[in-house]
């Protein structure tokens, strides 16, 4: 082959080179370009319909993976969209697991943090079980904490809805000793974010809570404050979740007032007028009360309290449902921290008292002279006997008895002397009902009044000693049912004197009693009716105003028995106790102490002696005269008329 020749080959053989590469380069522009308008049409089109095409083809193309990456991509695309259009700089903590729960205890309580909302999710009170010996939860998941604020550039956000961090894992703090355990919400900034700081001390029922805006004063406008809305479901813990409904509710007190409370009975919402110094969602024993020292501004304040329908209470163990939204206080010299604190626990009126916020009275002792009798009377008497460990609270009881007893003998004395002037004197006011029967009822009036004057006897002085024991009576009625140191506790075959014994459970209901029997309440009704008979042997047959008393009389312990079926035994046991107490009373002062014949020769005595008036026996006896001569005129007149007819 000559020189020509292998000229002519290299040339052809540089031609088919520079084609192949000229046609390669083309190949992949084309490539590329089929690329992006690939990626355009998937961008359109939806992602289920991306990946339902995809499914559908009975000859995949090599690229399945590249659909389902780019589906992914697009769909975390539009859920980071939809976060920071809804959070702002916090949509990194818009999503989160909530399986991530950390514990926090004390000697008091258990509490469980939720990663979701940095909640507590659950508190359960450690030296306390519920009446069937369960572990005893304040509330549980079915309740919630959050607080909502505005973004700037953003709507308002909740904190229900995003995931916090822990930032230190779960601890046990004992005695004296305070401990704090902090749960953060991170922004798309390291150097932003929001603490909630939760102080815990070993031996307290109280939690700390505070609210750390960190480099946010230009995300957060705290114009619009920060609104804790705090929402909890009242789990039953008790016997009688009847009974429990109708002490649960919202207590409440504004600054510098008297505490005041919804419907016990219904369902009640109301605004918050004032600032308010701390707000409780009462349980009958148990209590979980949101406190500020300062006051919680007025703004967008509201509680609520809603009673749940039979079918939820049932299915859920619940009493009631409880709100409120609660405007935190800033800090004092910050603006970017805000909180409050918290008060998980028993309502003891001693714990409850020393906050100085009249918190005392979320426990209900009676309004007026009734919590009065209570709180100077009727607790320091019990508190001093349950310091001497006396082995039983029913043994408390009884012994408080004898005591109020005791105080209240000179004013029983009274009474019953009062009641022996008035059996003295039963045959001569019978007389005067005769005497004057079918006349002129004034007069009949005056005679007896009279007859009262002349012997120096009071009809009135009998009621008034009772007058004066009737806020003891009533006191007692708040306190028995209300002291949480009777919870649980046993005596004879009642297994818990802080409600109803029950040594018969019936097959049936029977209205307005229930379907049990209690037999401390048979007890104090029986006694209530031999006490009545042994005091209205003295009343006269019939006395002026008050014709069907006796009938009242044997009424009442009726009514206490089917009123009383489902109240506290300890209650039920005290009036039992007072009963007997006051039957032997009253036969010792009646048989040994007052002498009827030497009473009789009093009064003898006393019709002898000149009686002055009194001011008031004076004004009375003029009014009756008045009344005879206006009574007397109008016959008059009446017969001038029928005369001139």
């Amino acid at each position: 082959m000559d020189r020509n020749q292998l000229i002519g080959l290299f040339l052809i053989g540089l031609v088919i080179i520079g084609y192949g590469q000229l046609s390669k380069g083309r190949a992949e522009e084309q490539a590329a370009s089929q690329a992006i308008k690939d990626s355009i049409a998937v961008a359109q089109t939806p992602v289920k319909d991306v990946i339902s095409e995809s499914q559908n083809k009975s000859t995949f193309e090599p690229a399945p993976d590249t659909y389902n990456a780019q589906a992914d991509s697009l769909e975390r695309a539009r859920a980071r969209s939809n976060a920071q259009s809804a959070y702002g700089i916090f949509y990194p903590s818009a999503t989160g697991s909530d399986d991530s729960k950390v514990v926090v205890e004390n000697e008091k309580m258990i509490a469980t943090f939720s990663s979701k909302g940095g909640k507590i999710e659950s508190l359960q009170l450690k030296e306390y079980k519920t009446y069937d010996q369960k572990d005893l939860y304040l509330f549980d998941e079915r309740s919630d904490i959050s607080i909502r604020f505005r973004n700037k550039g953003a709507e308002y956000v909740n904190t229900r809805d995003l995931y916090f961090d822990a930032q230190e894992s779960g601890f046990q703090v004992d005695g004296e000793n305070v401990q704090r355990f902090t749960m953060r919400l991170k922004t798309d900034d390291p150097s932003k974010y929001i603490d909630y700081v939760y102080t815990f001390t070993g031996n307290s029922y109280e939690v700390g809570f505070d609210v750390q805006l960190n480099g946010l004063s230009q995300e957060v406008d705290l114009n619009y404050g920060l609104l804790m809305q705090w929402d909890m479901a009242g789990i039953s813990t008790e016997k009688s979740r009847k009974y429990e409904e109708t002490v649960c509710s919202v207590f409440y007190r504004y600054a510098d007032e008297d505490r005041d409370y919804l419907s016990e009975s219904g369902d009640e919402e109301s605004q918050l007028d004032s600032k308010t110094s701390w707000v409780a969602f009462k349980q009958t024993f148990f209590s979980a009360i949101a406190i500020s020292e300062t006051g919680f501004p007025k703004d967008e304040g509201f509680i609520s309290v809603e009673v749940q329908d039979d079918e939820e209470k049932e299915k859920n163990n619940l009493t009631k449902r409880y709100k409120a939204n609660l405007t935190l206080p800033m800090a004092e010299n910050s603006k970017s921290a805000a909180g409050c604190k918290f008060y998980f626990g028993p309502n003891d009126y001693d714990i409850l008292d020393e906050y100085n916020m009249d918190m005392g009275k979320v426990v209900n002792i009676g309004w007026g002279i009734f919590g009065w009798m209570n709180k100077w009377l009727v607790i320091p008497i019990f508190k001093f006997l349950e310091g001497l460990n006396i082995a039983s609270y029913g043994i408390i009881i009884l012994i408080l008895t004898v005591i109020i007893k005791m105080l209240l003998l000179p004013l029983t004395y009274k009474n019953y002397l009062s009641s022996a002037k008035m059996k003295v004197l039963k045959p001569e006011i019978e007389e005067l009902n005769k005497k004057f029967e079918g006349e002129d009822a004034v007069k009949k009036q005056q005679a007896t009044m009279a007859l009262y004057r002349k012997t120096g006897v009071n009809p009135m002085a009998g009621c008034v000693p009772m007058i004066i024991q009737m806020p003891i009576l009533y006191a007692m009625f708040r306190f028995f049912p209300s002291s949480i140191e009777l919870r649980q506790k046993a005596f004879l075959w009642a297994e818990d004197l802080s409600s109803y014994d029950n040594i018969l459970d019936l097959p049936f209901e029977i209205p307005a009693y229930g379907s049990h029997v209690s037999l401390f309440t048979l007890l104090m009704a029986v006694s209530t009716i031999l006490y009545t008979r042994m005091n209205s042997a003295n009343m006269p047959a019939s006395q002026p105003g008050m014709p069907n008393m006796k009938t009242m009389m044997y009424i009442f312990p009726v009514m206490m028995l089917f009123f009383f079926n489902s109240f506290s035994s300890g209650l039920s046991l005290y009036y039992l106790a007072a009963n007997v107490i006051s039957m032997g009373q009253m036969y010792l002062i009646k048989n040994v102490i007052i002498d009827d014949d030497k009473l009789r020769a009093q009064i003898e005595a006393n019709k002898k002696k000149p009686k002055k008036k009194s001011n008031f026996q004076k004004r009375l006896e003029e009014m009756q005269k008045q009344q005879q001569a206006q009574a007397k005129g109008g016959k008059g007149k009446g017969k001038k008329k029928n005369k001139k007819k």
